[in-house]
């Protein structure tokens, strides 16, 4: 590979603000490389949507990556990993990294008693992506499994400290509570946002799983092997592309990723149907 091939950025797509969870470790892993975000603001959640739906979003943010010559793609959406992964897979060449598996691989690592709950949006849990896997690497695990669709317009608000937020994680988590696991995964980008709220709620006994911090290590796993490392001495760009909203967006990047966001671009839907 040459030298222009290594600088091909690394495109990270979600429906909202959550996949922020993976630009931020992504640039603390690999902070030479250059990194294309695009968040669907438009159309978030996904969660609440059919799968064939969330399949069709996924291939239109996939090629809009594409069209920024990205080198490895990261689907920092649970939802769309839960439904889509295969389908782009098969249909682009290059790497392709979704949040299921190596949320998976840390979660069995991490796990003692072998209880370990999921939270999700509505079509992960409803697909039971995460359990199916989890059983097949190891049919002893016991899994429990929580829709908490409400935490996505709550990390979209920024409501990380908010009594609101407290109570309505208590309400979604006391089942798992009761069930003794010993690790969580949060199931979907956003919730790490609210990692604080939930490690509240469910107990400092209890392991979180960030499985945007999972596909992180993952993806450079992946691109040390095909020789796609950018070896530039220079730190890596990022770029924000949205689909609505991207004032709302930039605050909100800036805070969770300490540090200035230049711009964020706006795409029109139509954009990315062509």
């Amino acid at each position: 590979m040459n030298f222009i091939d290594r600088e091909r950025p690394i495109g990270i797509f979600d429906s909202g603000i959550g996949g922020l969870t993976v630009v931020k470790r992504l640039a603390a892993i690999l902070p030479n490389e250059n990194l294309v975000y695009f968040g669907d603001t438009a159309r978030v959640p996904y969660g609440s949507k059919s799968n064939s739906t969330v399949i069709e979003y996924a291939l239109q943010d996939a090629k809009f990556l594409t069209t920024k010559n990205v080198k490895a793609i990261v689907v920092a959406c649970n939802t769309a990993s839960s439904v889509a992964i295969s389908i782009l897979k098969a249909k682009y060449d290059i790497p392709i990294i979704g949040m299921i598996e190596p949320g998976i691989e840390f979660a069995l690592k991490i796990t003692r008693n072998k209880k370990i709950g999921i939270i999700g949006t509505r079509t992960t849990t409803d697909n039971k992506a995460y359990s199916k896997a989890l059983k097949k690497a190891d049919e002893k695990i016991n899994v429990f499994e929580k829709a908490c669709p409400l935490f996505v317009p709550l990390a979209e608000e920024g409501w990380t400290k908010h009594k609101a937020t407290y109570e309505i994680a208590e309400e979604y988590l006391k089942g798992l509570k009761e069930q003794n696991i010993d690790t969580l995964i949060l199931g979907c980008t956003h919730y790490p946002i609210l990692a604080g709220v939930i490690q509240g709620v469910i107990g400092e006994n209890v392991k979180l799983i960030d499985s945007g911090i999972a596909a992180a290590e993952l993806i450079k796993v992946e691109i040390e092997r095909i020789g796609l490392i950018n070896n530039s001495n220079s730190l890596g760009s990022k770029e924000f592309y949205v689909t609505d909203i991207p004032k709302k967006f930039k605050e909100i990047a800036e805070l969770f990723l300490s540090s200035p966001v230049e711009e964020v671009k706006k795409v029109e839907l139509d954009e990315i149907w062509a």
